[in-house]
């Protein structure tokens, strides 16, 4: 006899066979005449400019890390919120289940609290912006002199 567990087993054996039979046989039906112009990087319609290989700012995955598990607390607060009101474990337990689901909540945003204040505290969050690079001509012409001239056209 099969439990609940093995039909949910089964649903999931059968999807993945099903999706790869279907990757299958659209591998072997799809046109495949690749060519310079297809081959290329796309960017947004814009031709592109150098070598697509560059090495991005840390900063992109740290900050997509932090979004995505604060992204996972919210999937797990809102299953947690749903079986938290249940009234009837709540009269089951004389209301021990709804002290049990608060404290193991807290301590679960707790920790992820903790997890934002470490990365807040080392910086992770903090956004690293080139400085300006200024630079230094050496000109005949006195400092004093281009300072009144941007001084008159500024007036109007």
């Amino acid at each position: 006899m099969t439990t609940d567990f093995g039909y949910i087993l089964l649903f999931i054996i059968a999807a993945l066979v099903l999706m790869g039979l279907m990757l299958t046989i659209a591998k072997f039906l799809r046109p495949h005449r690749p060519n310079e112009e297809k081959l290329t990087t796309y960017e947004s319609g814009e031709d592109p400019l150098g070598n697509a290989n560059i090495r991005f700012n840390v900063r992109f995955y740290v900050i997509a890390l932090i979004f995505v598990l604060f992204e996972i607390e919210l999937l797990f607060l809102f299953p947690w919120a749903v079986v938290f009101g249940n009234e009837e474990l709540i009269a089951q337990t004389n209301g021990q289940w709804g002290w049990f689901a608060m404290a193991e909540m807290t301590v679960f945003v707790v920790i992820l609290i903790l997890g934002l204040a470490y990365a807040w505290a080392k910086g992770y969050l903090d956004w690293v912006r080139p400085a300006p690079l200024i630079p230094e001509v050496k000109s005949p012409v006195p400092a004093d002199l281009y300072r009144k001239v941007n001084e008159k056209y500024q007036k109007k």
